[in-house]
C-alpha cells in the first residue's frame, strides 16, 4: 500500500478490463480512471504544471487559467489546491453541474461560457476569455493544453509503455481525440520504438479535429470546434467517427455489466467495437482501447434518462433498455 503526500502521486496504471465476455471481442480496456482526478487528465496536468515550476513561469501567488470541458479541470484543482496556486477553470454550459461543483469544492473557479464564438464554438469562445485573463494580469498563468508538448509527453512516458509492457504482442491501440494528448503521446512511442502497432483514433461526430464538419455535441471530453496544435496526422492509422447515442449505449451496457465509465471511454469504445466489426472479424488480434474516464460525473446526464430523452428523444431511451441493446442502437 503506498504512502503519498500529493494527490497526483498516486494513480493505478496497470489495470485492464478483458470485454470479450461483454462484446466477444479480443479487446482490453485499460482504465485510466483510478488516482484523485478521477481520469486520464491528471497525468497531463502534472506534467505540465511541472514543466511549468521547472521554467519558471509558475511561482508562488501564481493563478493557473486553462479552458476545460471538465476532467482537466478537475485535475488542476486539485494540484493546484495541493500547491497552493489559484486555479480558474474557463468551460461551457456542457460541463456537468457535478464536474462544476468539484472543482469549486477544491477552492478553484469556474468561469461557465453561455455563447459559443461564431467560428470557434464554445471552444473558440473559451479560448478567448483565457487569452483576456492572461493579458489582464501577469499572475495568470496559462499552460495551453492544447498546444503545450508536456501534455502528450505525460503519455509517452507512462502510459504507452505501460501498454507496451504488458501487451507485448498488441497489434491495435484506440485511443480517444480530444486534446489529442493522449493520442499523440501514445503514436510517437510505439512510432519510436519501432512497434508496428496500428493506431486508431476515435473523434466525436461534429468535432473538426480531423476535417469534419462541425456541428453541436452534448457530451463533453472528445472532440473539438478547434483544430488542436498538438496533432499530427501522420502518426495516425485510422479514424473513427462516433454519433452520441452510439456513446449512449455503449456505457448503458457496460453499466448493466457492472462497468460505470464515462462519455469519453463510450466513445472510445464504441469507435473500437466499430472498427473491430469492419477490420478484424474473424481475425486473432489483440487489441487496447483507453479508458479516460469513470461514470460518476455522469449521473445526472448520460444515466439520467430524463436528460436522455429531452436531448435525444423517445428512440434513444427506448433502444437502451432494449434486451439487446448493442444492437438496438445501431439500426
Amino acid at each position: 500500500m503506498p504512502v503519498i503526500t500529493s494527490p497526483q502521486e498516486f494513480n493505478v496504471e496497470d489495470l485492464y478490463v478483458d470485454l470479450a465476455p461483454v462484446f466477444d471481442r479480443r479487446l482490453f480496456l485499460k482504465c485510466e480512471g483510478f488516482n484523485f482526478a478521477g481520469s486520464i487528465k491528471l497525468k497531463a496536468a502534472a506534467s505540465m504544471v511541472e514543466a511549468a515550476e521547472r521554467a519558471g513561469r509558475l511561482v508562488p501567488g501564481s493563478t493557473l487559467v486553462e479552458s476545460s470541458s471538465g476532467n482537466l479541470g478537475i485535475a488542476l484543482s486539485i494540484i493546484a489546491a495541493s500547491r497552493g496556486y489559484g486555479f480558474v477553470c474557463v468551460t461551457d454550459s456542457r460541463c456537468n453541474l457535478t464536474t462544476r461543483q468539484l472543482m469549486e469544492s477544491l477552492g478553484s473557479t469556474v468561469h461557465v461560457i453561455a455563447e459559443p464564438d461564431r467560428d470557434g464554438g464554445f471552444l473558440g469562445a473559451r479560448i478567448n476569455y483565457v487569452r483576456a485573463l492572461c493579458a489582464s494580469d501577469s499572475k495568470y498563468v496559462w499552460l495551453n493544453q492544447y498546444a503545450n508538448p508536456d501534455n502528450w509527453g505525460a503519455h509517452f512516458r507512462t502510459t504507452a509503455p505501460a501498454i507496451a509492457q504488458r501487451f507485448p504482442d498488441l497489434d491495435v491501440l484506440f485511443v480517444g481525440a480530444g486534446t489529442t494528448g493522449t493520442l499523440m503521446g501514445c503514436a510517437r512511442y510505439f512510432h519510436e520504438a519501432g512497434r508496428k502497432v496500428r493506431i486508431v483514433a476515435v473523434d466525436s461526430v461534429g468535432s473538426v479535429t480531423f476535417g469534419g464538419p462541425p456541428s453541436p455535441r452534448m457530451i463533453p471530453g472528445l472532440g473539438t470546434s478547434v483544430r488542436p496544435q498538438l496533432l499530427d496526422e501522420s502518426y495516425v492509422d485510422d479514424v473513427v467517427h462516433v454519433e452520441e447515442p452510439d456513446t449512449i449505449r455503449i456505457c448503458h451496457q457496460l453499466a448493466r455489466k457492472g462497468f460505470l465509465f464515462g462519455g469519453s471511454t463510450g466513445t472510445v469504445l464504441s469507435g473500437a467495437l466499430s472498427w473491430l466489426d469492419e477490420h478484424a472479424d474473424g481475425k486473432d488480434i489483440t487489441a487496447v482501447a483507453i479508458a479516460p474516464d469513470l461514470g460518476e460525473r455522469y449521473l445526472d446526464t448520460l444515466y439520467q434518462r430524463n436528460w436522455l430523452q429531452d436531448i435525444y428523444g423517445d428512440h434513444v431511451v427506448a433502444a437502451i433498455d432494449a434486451p439487446d441493446a448493442y444492437d438496438a442502437l445501431a439500426r
